[in-house]
């Protein structure tokens, strides 16, 4: 998909994407539905944790979800088999720039555009497979949108780490802010982009468990080795930043991010 996944295909990650998932559903998908009937084509995937939310806020659409790893393709078939089981899902195994001619209602993409190098060339191969009249909707985080109480230079460099690397490899962490660009530079009209965002402190516990802690540290510890092998941080001056960072989910301490959610229509 032009970069490698720079979170990594580990058990980890895994959880870190359904606990995200289950505690952002509303936030992310509302507004989401589609009709029953309606040929829907979610273009990557991953492990299942937005198909399952899909596939229940939609029931009766015809779904083809597709991802380029094969190890998360198996992972969203035994998820959704769990979680929904009356749902019908043509799962493939598929690069999302390299479809056949088919033709789509509706386009869903999560998480996705964040890795790719081409994300624009990305979004113009999706709208040649949508019906005339039909929509994309596309989510996505900016890393930049995070900011914390306690402040700190330790846990700001953690996340910083994140941004670069995956830089590095070819995506944007930040890709949230150029949703609008994007989606008119790929051809879509009616582009309407809005922020969701999540504030979490002490008195908004799930959210502090669900997002600050399981979502968002998570993500960042993720690449813990990654960061420390690049010469970006020490062991040292990571543990730090991380202990520093889970000083926001302590009480007393306040959590910020926004995600950005795009229609267009072709």
């Amino acid at each position: 998909m032009g970069t490698d996944y720079v979170h990594g295909y580990t058990p980890a990650e895994t959880r870190r994407l359904t606990d995200q998932a289950g505690t952002l559903a509303d936030l992310l998908h509302g507004g989401t539905t589609y009709p029953a009937g309606s040929r829907v084509l979610e273009a990557g995937c991953g492990v299942g944790a937005q198909t399952v939310q899909l596939v229940t806020r939609s029931p009766g659409i015809d779904l083809v979800a597709i991802d380029i790893s094969e190890a998360s393709l198996a992972q969203a078939k035994a998820r959704v088999a769990e979680h929904a089981p009356y749902a019908v899902v043509d799962w493939r195994h598929a690069d999302l720039r390299e479809l056949p001619d088919e033709k789509f209602d509706h386009v869903f993409v999560c998480f996705v555009l964040e890795h790719l190098a081409d994300p624009v060339g990305a979004l113009t191969q999706l709208r040649r497979l949508l019906k005339p009249g039909g929509t994309i909707t596309v989510i996505e985080g900016d890393h930049g949108s995070a900011f914390f109480h306690p402040r700190s230079a330790r846990a700001q460099a953690v996340v910083d780490c994140l941004v670069d690397l995956q830089a590095a490899a070819g995506g944007d962490s930040l890709i949230g802010r150029r949703l609008q660009p994007l989606l008119e530079q790929a051809g879509y009209d009616d582009v309407h982009v809005e922020p969701r965002t999540v504030y979490a402190d002490q008195n908004l516990p799930h959210l502090v468990d669900g997002f600050t802690r399981k979502t968002f540290i998570a993500m960042v510890d993720s690449v813990r080795e990654r960061a420390i092998a690049a010469g970006l941080l020490t062991a040292v001056e990571w543990a730090a930043g991380i202990a520093d960072l889970e000083k926001s989910a302590a009480p007393g301490g306040t959590f910020h991010y926004a995600f950005f959610k795009g229609v267009g229509r072709t």
